[in-house]
């Protein structure tokens, strides 16, 4: 074996993974590893269980699809994938389909917001790999269309996320059903205490795999701040969206918010689309898609984008409003810069949220440098005179500091 190759994550080569499966990444121009995937698939494969700790868009979905299609070709039983988010579901779905499909495996996506029957038809047809939400699952489960007794490999993705949107008691009530002679895979971007117990009552002898420390931002992000009154928002974002030209994913702390959002970029003449919560699956399915399509250019969201969503190309990540929670920040700007590929992030914060930049700081372990548009000062108007940066970002980031605060 040639090892030097491995450890350069040259290629796929190498990690264990059939000759079949090898051709398929190959059709779908998978050609190099990530590192998250070169540590934890040989693992996955060899039956060991498995931690893996990494920041979003670093290929996580295929580092746990395909070990999971491998061994299941070669042993009974189902594969179960838990993820926080319908469309993270549905993402995951989609890439595990095009490795399972070759081995005339079926998959079944269950999530919220869709209707029974169609995925309890799915699940009377056997598949061999089931994605789910949490509260959908056990809704099935209640129902006797999916039983746990056969589940012989579990993943759950996205484990710290369904912690922070409350769904610990359905992980408890899902995880109590399911056999104890089972592979288990846990991913994660951070690993708080909760994860830990997770580990230590339902795994056995985990290996842990941590490819990027807790609050370590995308390598290729740039960053910037402005400290500006609220009521200045709206101005501010019409003079940075007349300066970028590709997609923007703008992030609203509230739905209502979000709204009101999309709406005022559409007066400004942009295209753009909302996804939230109170946004239906098949409403939040078009509008994702419209983005990826190039159809709007700015998508706005609350936080339940800020991960799982699979959308590479995006030029800016603007926070409108920070992050409740600021491990978010990472999250959030970590859908551009995606796939090797450079990105920027922009934050608004208002002079009242000096601890909450803090923080973020505190979190990505540096200071976010500080920018001023040359027509908006701090009090939202046009300053004649006043030493600005000039808006270049990635060429003049960081030379003029504001006074912070």
């Amino acid at each position: 074996m040639n090892t030097k190759k491995d450890n350069n994550s040259t290629s796929f080569f190498g990690l264990g993974i059939a000759p079949k499966i090898l051709e398929i990444l190959g059709k779908i121009k998978f050609r190099e590893p990530t590192p998250i995937q070169l540590k934890a698939i040989p693992l996955a494969i060899e039956g060991k269980d498995v931690i893996g700790i990494a920041q979003t868009g670093t290929g996580k979905t295929h580092a746990f699809a395909i070990p999971m299609v491998q061994r299941l070709v070669q042993r009974s039983g189902v594969g179960l994938v838990l993820a926080p988010t319908r469309e993270l579901a549905i993402q995951i779905d989609e890439a595990v389909k095009g490795i399972a499909g070759a081995f005339g495996m079926k998959t079944a996506c269950l999530i919220g917001g869709a209707p029974m029957f169609a995925q309890t038809q799915a699940l009377h047809k056997d598949p061999r790999i089931v994605i789910a939400t949490p509260g959908r699952l056990i809704d099935h489960m209640s129902q006797w269309n999916f039983l746990p007794n056969n589940v012989s490999m579990l993943v759950l993705d996205e484990a710290d996320r369904m912690l922070d949107m409350g769904f610990e008691p359905q992980i408890t009530k899902i995880l109590k059903f399911l056999p104890k002679d089972r592979q288990t895979m846990l991913f994660s971007a951070t690993m708080p205490k909760e994860i830990m117990a997770i580990a230590a009552k339902y795994m056995k002898l985990p290996v842990s795999v941590e490819i990027a420390p807790s609050g370590t931002t995308a390598e290729l992000v740039t960053q910037e701040l402005f400290i500006i009154k609220k009521e200045a928002k709206l101005k501010l974002l019409g003079k940075v969206l007349g300066q970028y030209h590709g997609s923007v994913l703008l992030f609203s702390r509230t739905k209502h918010n979000a709204r009101k959002i999309m709406i005022a970029i559409r007066n400004m003449g942009y295209t753009a689309a909302e996804m939230h919560s109170n946004r239906s699956l098949s409403q939040r399915r078009e509008a994702l898609d419209g983005f990826k399509s190039g159809r709007y250019k700015v998508l706005v969201a609350t936080d339940i984008a800020a991960r799982g969503i699979d959308v590479t190309g995006i030029e800016l990540v603007i926070n409108y409003d920070l992050p409740e929670d600021a491990e978010n920040y990472v999250h959030r700007i970590g859908r551009t810069a995606r796939a090797g590929s450079r990105g920027h992030a922009i934050s608004f914060a208002t002079p009242d949220q000096r601890s909450d930049v803090k923080d973020i700081e505190r979190i990505i372990k540096s200071t976010l440098p500080l920018s001023k548009h040359p027509e908006i000062t701090l009090e939202g108007f046009s300053e004649s005179g006043h030493e600005t940066i000039r808006r270049n970002p990635r060429r003049y980031q960081g030379q003029r500091r504001q006074k912070r605060f």
